[in-house]
C-alpha cells in the first residue's frame, strides 16, 4: 500500500510541478505516473550503481544530496526516452527530484508501520 502511495504521490509532485514550472512539460497525469514509476524502478535498479561511486567520494556525509542529483539525473534520462515527458535543462530536474524527496520523506514519516514489521525488527 505504501508503495502505490509513495507512486501517486510522486506523480502528484510531477504533474503539480510540470504546471508551475514552463520548463516541464508532462502530456496528462497517466504520463506523470508512468514517470513516477520508471523513476522509482531506476532508482532500485540503476540509481545505486550511480550513488555508491559518488558517496564513496564523499565519504557518505553527503548520501542525501547524492541522492537527490541522482534522482535529477535519472529524470533527465526517463525525458530522453518519453516524448509525453520533457524537462529543459538539468536545475527544473533537480527542483523535481527536491520536492519528490520532501514528499517521499513526509509520506515515510506519517504512513504508520505495520505491527508487524515492528514486532520483527525487535
Amino acid at each position: 500500500m505504501n508503495l502505490i502511495l509513495h507512486v501517486l504521490l510522486d506523480a502528484a509532485v510531477i504533474f503539480g510541478l510540470a504546471y508551475f514550472m514552463p520548463q516541464v512539460d508532462v502530456k496528462n497525469f497517466g504520463t506523470a505516473v508512468l514517470i513516477a514509476l520508471l523513476l522509482g524502478l531506476l532508482n532500485f535498479f540503476v540509481g545505486w550503481l550511480i550513488r555508491f561511486p559518488l558517496n564513496l567520494v564523499t565519504f557518505f556525509l553527503l548520501t542525501g544530496l547524492v541522492r537527490i542529483v541522482v534522482t535529477a539525473l535519472l529524470l533527465k534520462l526517463i525525458d530522453n526516452f518519453m516524448d509525453s515527458f520533457t524537462i529543459v535543462g538539468f536545475w527544473p530536474a533537480l527542483v523535481i527530484a527536491l520536492a519528490v524527496a520532501v514528499a517521499g520523506m513526509l509520506i515515510d514519516r506519517s504512513a504508520p508501520t505495520p505491527k508487524w514489521l515492528t514486532q520483527a525488527m525487535s
